[in-house]
């Protein structure tokens, strides 16, 4: 069925409630002559139904509007899912050009720190080479200064030992020389035609005096001791001096025995004076230079050692004129202050040896006439009382007079038991007539002076 608008160009539109070939006209169909003749509607009857002509447009009508409203919700919600579509899609854009934006910035931030840890990395890199360039060329500058140390004290070695061969040379060169130019006139000294062999002794007192001499320098290696050899090597060379002293004398001329017995003592000589520097090279003896080095080193220490102990002994001396005047003047401020206790720990030093009142005599001495620790009085205790009184008052809202009177005294046994039950059971002991002691007589003036000053700081509280 088609549904068809109500009005057309403001025009009432002809219902159409029928298929489109209702309308056509039949097919005329040929009609046998034999065939009779309709019966002819009455003109008085009306052609169409009114009634279903206005239910018909009507029901054309609703459906026309509900239609309208249905495409008219459709093409909304369509336009609704557009707009919602585009919205998305532009949110959708945006969203996606701010992730890139950010992606971008995180990006770009984790390229620079890529490239700020890439550039710590390689300071780090060349820090580590270049300390590990300056450690290399510190060894290599240390073992080059080590290498030239050691040359040079190779050097100074090869220079000290080469120096110590020379002089050795020299030394027994010299030896020889000497031994030439003394033993001839030794040898004449000896000479006899009928004893001949007598020109042996001047050859083996030469010899002796070499061989002790070797004996003394092998001493030396050895590390052994030395004197009597070079003082056997002295008495050979001086018993030499002396014969060729005698007969330079006798049978030539001074010069002559002179000479020769310098030679004998010459050689010798000589060679103990290498000897020498060798024992001192070997038990490390200090040179002259050093010995004086040394000894202005230690007078310079012995005079820094004294200084300081000077100062020590000034500062120790004023730390006790310090320490007197302090000890002084409180003794002073003590006897001023507490006579009674001064006169009082006079006597106790007196009594117990002590040349001065000392901290436990005057502590001794507070005790017995304060009757309490120095630095407490009876005014203190009582002032601190009242004050401990007024801050309890003060804490709990409560009169200092309300608290003193709730305060019970210490109770003894002696004093009467307050007004409530006994905690013995079935009944307390009966009391008797001094069945406990009484209440010594200094405690009961205690006990009195506590009572009165209890009545005068409550008076004084009200």
């Amino acid at each position: 069925m088609t549904t068809s608008p109500p009005q057309v160009n403001g025009r009432r539109r002809i219902p159409v409630i029928t298929e489109w070939q209702t309308l056509l006209a039949p097919a005329e169909e040929p009609v046998a002559a034999t065939t009779a003749p309709e019966p002819q509607a009455d003109p008085a009857d009306p052609a169409v139904d009114l009634v279903a002509e206005a239910k018909a447009d009507a029901i054309r009508t609703k459906a026309y509007a509900d239609a309208e409203e249905q495409r008219a919700r459709a093409e909304a919600e369509a336009e609704a899912m557009r707009i919602k579509a585009e919205g998305d899609a532009k949110a959708a854009e945006v969203k996606a050009v701010e992730e890139a934006r950010k992606l971008k910035l995180a990006n770009d931030k984790a390229a620079a720190r890529a490239i700020e840890e890439q550039a710590a990395r390689d300071a780090r890199i060349a820090k580590s080479n270049r300390e590990r360039a300056e450690a290399e060329r510190g060894q290599q500058e240390d073992e080059r200064a080590r290498q030239e140390q050691n040359q040079n004290e190779a050097a100074a070695e090869a220079e000290i030992a080469k120096a110590a061969s020379t002089w050795r040379g020299y030394a027994i060169a010299f030896y020889a020389v000497c031994a030439v130019v003394a033993l001839p006139v030794q040898v004449a000294a000896f000479w006899d035609p009928d004893a001949w062999w007598l020109v042996i002794a001047p050859l083996m007192l030469e010899g002796a005096a070499l061989v002790v001499t070797k004996g003394a320098a092998a001493a030396v290696a050895a590390n052994r001791p030395h004197w009597h050899y070079r003082t056997v090597a002295w008495l050979f060379a001086f018993i030499a001096a002396g014969i060729n002293l005698k007969h330079g004398l006798d049978a030539f001329d001074p010069a002559t025995a002179f000479g020769t017995a310098f030679a004998s003592l010459a050689g010798p000589g000589v060679w103990d004076l290498h000897e020498h520097g060798r024992i001192r090279r070997r038990d490390g003896v200090l040179t002259r230079r050093q010995r004086k080095a040394q000894a202005a080193a230690a007078k310079a220490e012995f005079k820094q050692r004294a200084a300081e102990e000077k100062r020590k002994a000034d500062e120790k001396k004023a730390a006790e004129k310090a320490a007197a005047d302090a000890a002084e003047t409180l003794a002073n401020s003590r006897a001023e202050e507490f006579p009674e206790v001064w006169d009082e720990a006079e006597k106790i030093a007196a009594a117990v040896g002590e040349i001065t009142v000392t901290q436990a005599v005057w502590v001794r001495a507070y005790r017995n006439i304060e009757g309490c620790e120095p630095g407490e009085s009876i005014e203190s205790i009582t002032a601190r009382r009242k004050a401990e009184a007024r801050v309890a008052a003060a804490l709990s809202g409560t009169p200092v007079a309300t608290l003193s009177k709730k305060k019970n005294a210490q109770r003894v046994i002696q004093v009467k038991a307050p007004g409530k039950r006994s905690s013995y059971r079935p009944t307390p002991p009966r009391r008797k007539p001094n069945d406990t002691p009484k209440f010594h007589p200094v405690a009961r003036a205690l006990a009195a002076d506590a009572k009165r000053q209890s009545n005068a700081s409550t008076e004084e509280q009200k």
